[in-house]
């Protein structure tokens, strides 16, 4: 059948191209998934990365660049990057790179410090790095405009911000044993603690800051008082030695207690925060009642006063009214002598119902009352407080006899007359005393009486050896010469009858011249007219009974 030239033309089929087939091996799933991984990685890296900032330390201590994690409440938030010197080789800049939650650390206030093993006031901190290795730690309020440069502190913040309380200031002479970490005491508790502490722009003082912890903080009112609780407080009074300590940590590292006085405690309101107290230096003075304005009050002694130091008290009547503020030598010209001159400052408030006038600069007290009590023999005299230290004191009171003296309330400074101590005194009558002893010749006193004690030596010696012996034989024959006459009247009895006898007559005519004394005394005519029919007769002769035989008197016995 022959095709019509509408019909197609048969033509061959195409040849068919074989195409290279591609064949994956699994290996290469390996780098793809490492990839992809990585790729993952990055993003997230970079997804986490935060902020960069540079904090300075004064050493690079336990810091390590690639290791040193930056961590906020045990938390993670950055790493240490690199650590290099500054231009003039004084500090250390550490770059830290932050995560990207952790932005809102680099903000004004921050606070960044190295965690180490640390030993201080506060204890022993940081003992966990020891095993771990150091790290920086962070505290931030959150709060401020961003900030990426910082100065590290070199010791932790003892609070962290956000604890809940109340910080206060206290004013000090001197720091003494406190430092930051101390603890603040009420009623022996630990409530707070030091925070810190700088000198006054003046010099004058130190200003510490404290931190008393909620609920705590309650208990500082208005009208609290501090003082430093430091070391041990030993005092002897009437009572006998008395020990106090508010606890070991004090003891060691120092401590401030406080407390508010009983008759306000009820009233008094408690404290806003940053509210400024004075620190005193004891429990006792802390509590005391407000001294009032001080006055300086002048002395001036004719005397030696070794003993008398600053701050020796001053007392009136017993009651301490003030303190010694300075002990100096002053000549005087006149007399050409080196009085010592004593200044001491006293608190008048101290001295209930005394009225006082105020002077025209409205500064300066005139004391008027004194006039009165200085013409009555009020004087200030130097006394001693201890005999086994020999420290003076400065006591005021009314002298027995003492010479009236010139005396003017309205001088400055007001200078009070003096007397002389009542012990310099004795010491000078003893001294007298010994002087006189001194000149008697105890040596010439020495040398008769041992010439004296070899005389009566040599004396007794003659008695012992010659005299004693013959009065021994005198002795013996006087008992024998007795117990002869013993012997002689108890043989010869009658001997001592006709003795008894003549006693007996004897004591008659005793009686009868006594009678005849006695008529002639009442009738002396009776000599020559003799004696009347009414003359008295004379009382009978008393009856005195014989004597018996020696032998009877014995057996009577």
């Amino acid at each position: 059948m022959n095709p019509t030239p509408e019909d197609p033309v048969p033509t061959a089929p195409p040849a068919q191209v074989k195409r290279p087939r591609l064949h994956l091996s699994l290996v290469w799933l390996v780098p793809l998934i490492a990839a992809v991984v990585g790729l993952s990685l990055l993003v997230n890296a970079w997804l986490s990365v935060g902020p960069t900032i540079e904090i300075s330390f004064e050493s690079a201590t336990g810091l390590e660049a690639g290791k040193t994690p930056v961590k906020y409440k045990d938390v993670v938030i950055g790493s240490v990057k690199s650590i290099a010197l500054q231009r003039d080789l004084s500090r250390v800049n550490v770059t830290v790179e932050l995560r990207k939650d952790a932005a809102r650390f680099a903000r004004e206030g921050s606070r960044f410090w190295v965690v180490r093993p640390r030993i201080g006031a506060g204890g022993i901190s940081g003992i966990d790095t020891v095993l771990s290795g150091a790290y920086i730690g962070v505290d931030s309020e959150a709060q401020g405009d961003d900030q990426y440069e910082f100065q590290g502190l070199e010791t932790p913040p003892s609070v962290i911000k956000g604890t809940p309380g109340k910080s206060f200031e206290l004013h000090a002479d001197d720091l003494g044993s406190l430092d930051i970490g101390s603890p603040v005491l009420f009623r022996r508790i630990q409530v707070g603690q030091v925070t810190g502490y700088k000198l006054d722009s003046d010099g004058q003082g130190v200003t510490l800051q404290i931190f008393v912890f909620a609920p705590n903080d309650a208990f500082v009112t208005t009208d609290s008082r501090f003082w430093n609780a430091s070391g041990v407080d030993v005092s002897i009074g009437a009572e006998g030695l008395q020990v106090d300590s508010q606890s070991l940590a004090t003891v060691v590292s120092g401590g401030i207690a406080f407390a508010t006085p009983e008759d306000s405690a009820e009233t008094a309101k408690p404290a806003p925060a940053d509210s400024r107290f004075s620190l005193a230096s004891s429990q006792k003075q802390a509590l005391a009642k407000p001294d009032g304005a001080p006055r300086l009050l002048r002395m001036r002694f004719d005397q030696t006063m070794r003993g008398l130091t600053e701050n020796a008290p001053v007392e009136f009547f017993g009651i301490n009214i003030g303190h010694v503020r300075s002990v100096r030598l002053e000549y005087d010209a006149p007399r050409h002598r080196f009085p010592v001159v004593v200044d001491a400052v006293i608190y008048p408030d101290r001295l209930e119902g005394i009225s006082e006038k105020r002077g025209p600069n409205d500064k300066d007290d005139t004391p008027t009352f004194l006039v009165p009590l200085v013409a009555k023999g009020l004087r200030a005299q130097a006394r001693t407080g201890n005999l086994l230290t020999g420290q003076l004191y400065i006591a005021i009171d009314f002298i027995p006899n003492a010479p009236p003296v010139a005396f003017n309330p309205a001088a400055r400074p007001l200078t009070m007359p003096t007397v002389r101590s009542s012990l310099e005194d004795l010491q000078q009558q003893v001294a007298s005393i010994v002087t006189k002893v001194e000149k008697i010749p105890f040596d010439d006193i020495g040398r008769n009486a041992n010439a004296s004690i070899v005389e009566l030596n040599k004396t007794l010696k003659n008695v012992n050896e010659g005299v004693l012996p013959e009065f021994r034989t005198t002795l013996q024959g006087t008992q024998q010469t007795l117990d002869n006459a013993n012997r002689m009247l108890s043989e010869n009895g009658h001997l001592q009858q006709d003795l008894g006898q003549t006693l007996d007559a004897l004591q008659r005519s005793a009686w009868s011249l006594r009678q005849l004394t006695e008529l002639l005394g009442r009738h002396p005519e009776s000599l020559l007219r003799g004696r009347g029919a009414g003359s008295a007769q004379p009382a009978p002769a008393p009856v005195i009974p014989p004597m018996a035989p020696p032998a009877q008197q014995e057996k009577a016995r």
